[in-house]
């Protein structure tokens, strides 16, 4: 989730969100993902995939927003700690680890009222200030055990009513022409799937996202589960230390609901249907571009009060919502601000009540990596940012300033754990359906708070790109 940036770099406000963009200035002028790691990653297997860059002319820079869409509030500015909800458990630890464990057998379950979140606080070895926070789950340091969060995936139907036309490389601008085009998650996309794995939705429920798979980072086994829980159990690795087993993060159970049907207002729509418009190489057409602000104030003034209503959605759950090879910009007409493939967010006032997370599953190949299609890896990247900074924004947590890696430019001051690492998968892992998804390395806890770590194996992400934490504060 975290708060950054379609291309630009510094704060923007979309209409009555509030949102602080923070992303990473290309060093190159061709259409892809810029990114910066530390050191290259030791795998456990030969799929190592490395981040390239389409070769044609223009300026467009996927990368991941974060908005709290909590009205009238300003961003959080790294100076001052926010406010936190009330929660169940508050621990305060220090990297010593000298905290008690709970036995083993410590469980969570959603109260059907909020999410089951835990406190801390925690005194940075990068700065020796102390930063507080809360994440989804159970106490790693004291209160160890399975905390269940009901997820709902929301599969959006996006019609779109103009075509592109013409590009000008230099401005940014597109041209258009009327056109209609539909981007259905949930139809058969035998153009940039492969039967049987030709439903995007399908393909997305079979994922380890949702579904088990087996983890190991650098040698060590860290379970055979969702994405989520295993990056999180490795977050927390030397804390846990004999209740490893016994702690999980767990979407459960997801349902994947009928889907949604989003009739987009000309203005706030374009459709890419020819996929040499840019030049080879092709991408998979079409590719679609939907106006930010109106498709958030949207969800939040029509689509969750609807789901609401009819006891799809409540502040206990975690609502997903779906698109297939559709992506975010404000305006859709000029590529100079696209493009955004996801975010997190929290609606509520004053404090937020809801929190959910809008995310693309992308087969277009256009936003590429080693010439292979981000799939699930921008899933990925939202849902543990979600569960390791679920509020975001001004109710986020706060780190010390980093910055100058990943999608991020400049300097960035909350836990996102995906920003740092936007642009690095980990090795392709196939599920019993024949699909080999894609995932993104994520930075651990350690990274943003300071050495030593209590990541597994001492690491400071979950592939061992980063050697060592953010090091001194970012300026």
């Amino acid at each position: 989730m975290k708060s950054k940036s379609l291309l630009i770099s510094f704060a923007l406000v979309f209409g009555a969100c509030a949102t602080l963009a923070l992303g990473q200035q290309p060093k190159h002028s061709k259409l892809g993902i810029a990114t910066e790691s530390n050191a290259n990653p030791t795998l456990d297997t030969d799929n190592n995939t490395n981040a390239t860059v389409r070769q044609s002319e223009g300026a467009i820079h996927p990368l991941f927003i974060d908005v709290l869409a909590v009205r009238g509030l300003k961003q959080h500015s790294g100076k001052t700690e926010p406010r936190h909800p009330s929660v169940s458990s508050t621990t305060k630890f220090s990297f010593a680890l000298e905290n008690p464990v709970a036995p083993v057998g410590a469980h969570s379950e959603s109260d059907g009222q909020t999410l089951p979140l835990w406190s801390y606080r925690v005194r940075s070895s990068r700065d020796g200030h102390h930063y507080p926070g809360t994440m989804v789950g159970r106490n790693p340091f004291e209160d160890p055990g399975t905390a269940n969060i009901p997820t709902e995936v929301i599969p959006i139907i996006f019609k779109t009513k103009n075509i592109a036309v013409s590009f000008d490389p230099t401005t940014g601008i597109v041209t258009t022409q009327p056109g209609n085009t539909t981007f259905d998650p949930t139809h058969a996309d035998n153009a940039c799937l492969t039967a049987p794995n030709n439903i995007p939705s399908q393909v997305v429920k079979q994922s380890p996202i949702f579904s088990p798979a087996k983890f190991v980072f650098g040698g060590t086994d860290v379970g055979t589960t969702q994405y989520s829980d295993a990056f999180q159990r490795a977050n927390f690795w030397n804390a846990l230390g004999e209740q490893r087993d016994h702690y999980h993060v767990m979407l459960n159970p997801v349902r994947f609901l009928d889907p949604i049907i989003l009739d987009v207002p000309s203005v706030y729509g374009v459709a890419f249907t020819n996929g040499l418009f840019f030049g080879p190489p092709a991408f998979c057409a079409p590719l679609g571009i939907v106006d930010f602000t109106w498709f958030d104030s949207y969800l939040l003034g029509t689509v969750i009060p609807a789901l609401t209503e009819k006891g799809d959605v409540n502040p206990a759950n975690f609502p997903i919502f779906l698109s297939y090879n559709v992506v975010w910009a404000s305006p859709v007409t000029n590529l100079n601000f696209c493009c955004a493939l996801g975010y997190h967010s929290a609606t509520g006032f004053p404090m937020p009540t809801q929190t959910y997370s809008p995310a693309e599953f992308d087969t277009s190949g256009f936003f590429t990596f080693d010439a292979s299609p981000l799939d699930t890896a921008i899933l990925s990247h939202e849902v543990n940012e979600w569960v390791n900074d679920p509020l975001g924004g001004v109710n986020g947590n706060p780190t010390p300033p980093w910055g100058h890696v990943g999608q991020v430019g400049f300097c960035q001051y909350n836990t996102e754990v995906g920003d740092p690492l936007s642009g690095t998968l980990l090795p392709t892992i196939k599920m019993p359906n024949g699909y080999s998804y894609h995932l993104q390395e994520l930075a651990f806890f350690s990274w943003f708070f300071g050495k030593p770590s209590i990541g597994v194996n001492g690491w400071f992400s979950n592939n061992n790109t980063f050697l060592s934490d953010a090091g001194p504060p970012c300026f």
